[in-house]
């Protein structure tokens, strides 16, 4: 009879440092922040110039950080817990890396807020300064301790939305773009497919949440009819999306296309919630999917 092994030991270099706290931004989400606010504020009228450069690198990289990185440290219990962690949906941050990760996510953001904050002003936007402090709050109120948004069920699908729609609001009040309806539907459009993504991604964990004591939107509305909502939520996005006027109508068929990825879930049960990670994983690889067709189509109304 052999004795059990020990797990390995955590690496304690640097480089090990660097990979968890890099890690921790999920690397894979960082064109999903930075992307909305560059393309809205190019079709808002704005220039290559310092607030879109700006304003690109924070929400591609110290804005994930601050977002994810903030949320693996108050989240470390759960997520040594949660068989997802550890791939494309997050690693579990050595509890070494916790202090350097909330300095670096502290350190990288201020420069940027800051600066943004100043040109807001210089380009006689200050509703610029409130979006910005809108964006900032719901990053760090989502999974910090006592405000917990994450936790409240229904709010956090909204606060979720907030982190990935306020950045393309930003675009626009900081190019000065016009609030005509085809902007408002595309936008209303979009926080209305992000909230169907975050419930969505909520199911998968409706039995561990309810066992750790974690609420949500999903754990209130249970497995079935969270899916079924958020069927609902990509039908309202495509509807308001086809409304937009053209050519922005024919991004219709992107939010019908995520509908058409979780209709097959639409009975999942609370008992068996966890097959529905296999729609969530094609999730996070129909949004590279998306983007692409999204940008081809810019390209293409550009040349024309």
């Amino acid at each position: 009879m052999t004795a059990v092994e020990a797990p390995p030991a955590p690496r304690r270099g640097w480089r090990a440092g660097l990979r968890q706290v890099v890690g921790s931004s999920r690397p894979l989400s960082w064109i999903d922040t930075a992307y909305p606010f560059a393309v809205a504020y190019l079709l808002a009228g704005g220039s290559v110039d310092a607030a879109l450069v700006i304003g690109t690198v924070w929400f591609l990289i110290p804005y994930n950080l601050l977002m994810y990185g903030l949320n693996d440290v108050w989240d470390h219990e759960s997520d040594l817990a949660n068989p997802r962690k550890g791939g494309i949906e997050g690693v579990v941050l050595d509890t070494r890396w916790h202090r350097t990760t909330i300095v670096a996510a502290v350190v990288s953001n201020v420069p940027f807020v800051v600066t943004l904050a100043v040109l807001a002003v210089a380009l006689g936007q200050p509703l610029a300064l409130v979006v910005l402090a809108v964006s900032v709050f719901a990053v760090v109120a989502y999974s910090a301790p006592r405000l917990r948004f994450k936790e409240r069920p229904g709010v956090d699908s909204a606060t979720s939305a907030t982190h990935f729609v306020s950045p393309a609001v930003l675009g626009v009040v900081l190019a000065g773009g016009a609030w005509t309806w085809p902007v408002v539907a595309t936008l209303v459009a979009f926080f209305a497919w992000a909230c169907a993504s975050h419930a969505f991604g909520a199911v998968q964990d409706v039995r561990a949440d309810r066992s750790a004591g974690i609420g949500s939107v999903a754990t209130v509305l249970g497995a079935r009819r969270t899916v079924r909502l958020s069927m609902a939520g990509y039908a309202l996005a495509a509807v308001l999306m086809a409304t937009a006027g053209w050519p922005a109508a024919l991004a219709a068929a992107v939010p019908a296309a995520y509908l058409l990825s979780v209709a097959p879930f639409r009975d999942v049960t609370d008992a068996d919630c966890e097959r529905a990670n296999r729609g969530w994983r094609r999730f996070l690889w129909l949004n590279l999917v998306a983007g692409f067709a999204i940008t081809q189509g810019l390209i293409i109304t550009a040349l024309n």
